[in-house]
């Protein structure tokens, strides 16, 4: 029977045990299987299209995709305690299987399906799998390809035991997951890797953008032994691969060549299937399918808006990420073919619209490469491009990902080379993956020594000052970074209700801006915060307390002047949505001392793990308007 108006019949599932010793299915098993096989899908196709429409996305293909794979190892845990009892996938964009097992294994209840992706104090069921958030989840994927080398240590730890990991072509694009295979060979370990090649990922057919690569041919160059297929759709073929893997002493790895999404009608093989299904499309399906309750809740899905006004900003949002694509282009238009070819190189990391960076592929090809989904060897490329005086190196990827590249960033500027790099995603703000993928800890790209000074971080409040961010320092030589946020932000205001970074600004580089003066103390932000800081400073000041606000959208430079002036006041208070552990926070009250600050000094920042949802992760952080307001008011 259904429970808590979920819409789809869960009993119609049943649990398999497998026997590896059994060489294949019974006719009743096979049965069950594609019957359980089928509701997984279905469910599937649901939740994640259901959270789709309410406006929270939430990845529907992957998970779809590797269900009859994981459901045979499921029966081989339950059936036999020769195999680890964790499917470990370091996809994170398939959670939604991982959810739906969890309700299978009784750890949440169906209900909790209908609340995929959204904010939860309890059992949240964010974007990629995290077991400190979620019962029923029983390991932490990361971020993509960064499950491969944890897995060999947990087979080590179990030598009886098998140890399977579900992998994908885009996962093993990342070069520590060779790492891992080489690893796993030269020392024996039972480590079954099971790869879903669907030749998708958010870029494109790696068959197209990356020629010559093969996931089973890199494997066999690794020592692994390689089972691939192209049955994958054949249960009794794929029971007996994965029971000859379980069978088998030492690593092997399992190819499932497939089309992505394979019997959604109209969405098979195609790449925005790595994301969440469309809303007709997956009403088609689930009609054609008889589940006319599921339809409906899909159609009557509400995405409800978060009704606040903030003071000192207008109500014109827009993304910062997707103007920097668009600013560049304003830069490139200044060139002629050759030129453009010859001085700028653009490598993208797989994230080509989320970066805003697409808008240069389509305007300029000619300076544009799909790298894949390697960050490391994409900056150093960039890097080794831009090693020569007038030759600029452009790259782009979330700011999560640039705690992987601190060696490259390293060796850049030791070559002293020129790259203008984009990290999107910055901060928590709208931040559906959840802790995994929070870009707070972007002042690790400032790694350099105190004699080395040709670092910059920039982190535009506006699209404004991201475009005249951009034209400023778009020919500097050196390391750049420039930082957004995954949200939309709103224009800034001054005092007199115009645009502050309007027709007349001038970004200079290293200088602290005067948002907003006052007399009995000052606010510093920067990004995302810097709006809600206006209208915390806004609301502060009609109720008695004069502070003004300072907008530092040079993160790592010290600015003199703004510190002898911010030297006399009484109050300073630095609002961002960094790692209060690692971001300007820790650094600010250093310098204020260097010139002589005596008075009351205290910051906020990121301090929790995520718990889903995505305009919620601010004020889950204690980083709204009024969280800003209160903290002052304590303090004063």
């Amino acid at each position: 029977m259904k429970k808590n108006n979920f819409p789809i019949d869960l009993s119609k599932y049943k649990q398999l045990k497998l026997d590896p010793e059994q060489e294949q299915l019974t006719q009743e098993q096979k049965e069950q299987l594609e019957k359980n096989i089928h509701v997984a899908r279905d469910v599937i196709v649901f939740f994640t299209a259901y959270a789709g429409a309410k406006g929270m996305g939430g990845h529907t293909g992957g998970a779809y995709d590797i269900v009859p794979e994981a459901l045979i190892v499921d029966g081989f845990i339950k059936g036999s305690g020769e195999v680890y009892p964790v499917f470990f996938d370091e996809a994170g964009h398939r959670v939604a299987l991982q959810y739906l097992m969890a309700v299978l294994n009784g750890d949440l209840p169906e209900e909790k399906l209908l609340h995929y992706r959204e904010y939860s104090e309890n059992n949240p069921l964010p974007g990629h799998p995290e077991m400190e958030s979620t019962d029923g989840v029983e390991f932490s994927s990361g971020r993509l390809g960064h499950l491969g080398n944890f897995v060999n240590g947990v087979a080590r730890a179990n030598p009886d035991q098998q140890v399977f990991m579900f992998t994908s072509d885009g996962s093993q694009e990342e070069g520590n997951c060779a790492e891992a295979v080489r690893f796993a060979v030269a020392n024996d370990l039972n480590v079954n890797m099971i790869a879903d090649d669907n030749d998708v990922t958010i870029a494109g057919h790696p068959s197209d953008y990356m020629d010559g690569y093969s996931i089973a041919e890199t494997w066999k160059g690794q020592g692994l032994e390689v089972d691939e297929s192209k049955n994958v759709g054949d249960l009794d073929e794929l029971y007996s691969r994965i029971r000859q893997a379980i069978n088998t002493d030492g690593p092997m790895g399992l190819v499932n060549k497939r089309v992505m999404a394979e019997g959604i009608e109209g969405e098979e093989g195609e790449t925005r299937m790595h994301d969440v299904i469309g809303v007709e499309p997956a009403k088609q399906y689930l009609q054609k399918r008889g589940y006319s309750e599921a339809v409906e809740m899909i159609e009557t899905a509400e995405n409800p808006e978060i009704d606040r006004e903030y003071l000192g900003s207008n109500d014109e949002w827009q993304k910062n990420r997707y103007k920097f694509g668009e600013v560049i282009n304003e830069i490139l238009a200044d060139m002629d073919k050759k030129q453009r070819r010859e001085e700028v190189y653009v490598v993208d990391c797989d994230l080509q619209g989320s970066t805003g960076i697409d808008s240069i592929e389509e305007k300029y090809p000619e300076v544009f490469v799909k790298g894949g989904v390697m960050e490391r060897n994409n900056y150093s490329t960039a890097a080794g491009f831009g090693f020569e005086e007038g030759k600029q190196g452009i790259y782009a990827t979330f700011s999560a990902f640039s705690e992987m590249v601190n060696s490259e960033i390293k060796m850049a500027r030791l070559n002293q080379s020129n790259v203008l790099a984009h990290f999107s995603h910055a901060g928590v703000d709208w931040m559906a993956d959840n802790t995994c993928h929070f870009g707070d800890n972007i002042f690790f790209t400032d790694n350099g020594l105190e004699d080395q000074p040709d670092t910059r971080l920039y982190f535009p409040a506006d699209l404004h000052q991201m475009r005249a961010v951009l034209h400023k320092v778009f020919n500097d030589p050196g390391l750049r970074f420039v930082f957004s946020t995954r949200s939309a932000v709103p224009q800034i205001l001054d005092d007199n209700g115009n645009l502050y970074f309007g027709d007349d600004y001038e970004f200079e580089p290293g200088k602290d801006e005067v948002i907003r003066e006052g007399e009995d103390g000052y606010v510093v932000s920067f990004g995302a915060m810097l709006y809600r800081a206006i209208d915390a400073v806004e609301k502060l000041k009609q109720g008695g307390i004069d502070l003004g606000l300072i907008n530092k959208s040079t993160l790592n430079v010290v600015d003199t002047n703004m510190m002898e002036k911010l030297a006399d006041s009484d109050f300073v208070f630095v609002v961002e949505d960094q790692n209060k552990k690692t971001g300007l926070g820790i650094r600010f009250g250093t310098w204020l001392l260097q010139h002589g600050f005596t008075g009351k000094y205290d910051h906020i920042g990121t301090t929790k793990i995520g718990h889903g949802g995505v305009k919620m992760q601010v004020p889950h952080q204690g980083l709204e308007t009024d969280d800003i307001q209160k903290k002052i008011k304590d303090i004063i």
